[in-house]
C-alpha cells in the first residue's frame, strides 16, 4: 500500500527520504547538517533533517533506529521510537544517542534513522470497577514463563 504525502523543505540542501529497497517498511531520514556533529559517549544531540511532513490524519510517523547505524556506531534515536503526530508540522528531528563507548561523528546527508507510517486508534477511555477475567489474569513480568 502506498499513499500520497506533503513534504516541505525548510532547508535547501535538506535529502528526502528515501527507501531502501522495493518493500522497505521504513523510509531512510538524512541528516541536514552545516557541518559534522560528534556525540560523545552517553550523549544525545537533536539532528536536523530540515524536513517538515504533512502526515495524513489516521496515521502516525513513527521513528525507529536504522539497524547499521546502531549495530556499527552504536547510534539509536535516544526515545527508542520518536512519534510524529499527523497534526504536527514542524521540523523532523531525531535525538540520536550514542551507546557505545567511542565519540561517533554524523555527516550532512547521512542516513541517521528510519521513519516508518502507520494507522492508529484513539482510546475512548471508560472507567469501570471490574474487568473481565483472563487465564493470565494480573501476573506480570515473566509471569508466562521464560520457555
Amino acid at each position: 500500500m502506498s499513499f500520497s504525502m506533503n513534504i516541505k523543505k525548510l532547508n535547501e540542501n535538506a535529502t528526502i527520504p528515501t527507501y531502501g529497497s522495493e518493500f522497505a517498511a521504513g523510509a531512510d531520514l538524512y541528516a541536514c547538517l552545516e557541518g559534522d556533529v560528534t556525540i560523545e559517549p552517553a550523549q544525545t544531540v537533536l539532528i536536523h533533517t530540515g524536513l517538515a511532513m504533512e502526515i495524513p490524519e489516521g496515521l502516525v510517523g513513527l521513528i525507529y533506529a536504522r539497524s547499521g547505524l546502531a549495530s556499527k556506531k552504536g547510534l539509536a534515536p535516544a526515545n527508542k521510537v520518536g512519534v510524529i503526530d499527523s497534526d504536527y508540522r514542524g521540523e523532523i528531528m531525531v535525538a540520536l544517542h550514542n551507546h557505545g563507548d567511542k565519540p561517533q561523528t554524523i555527516s550532512h546527508g547521512e542516513r541517521i534513522a528510519q521513519i516508518v507510517f502507520a494507522p492508529f486508534y484513539a482510546a475512548d477511555f471508560k472507567l469501570v470497577d471490574e474487568l473481565s477475567d483472563t487465564v493470565r489474569g494480573a501476573g506480570g513480568f515473566g509471569s508466562t514463563g521464560n520457555k
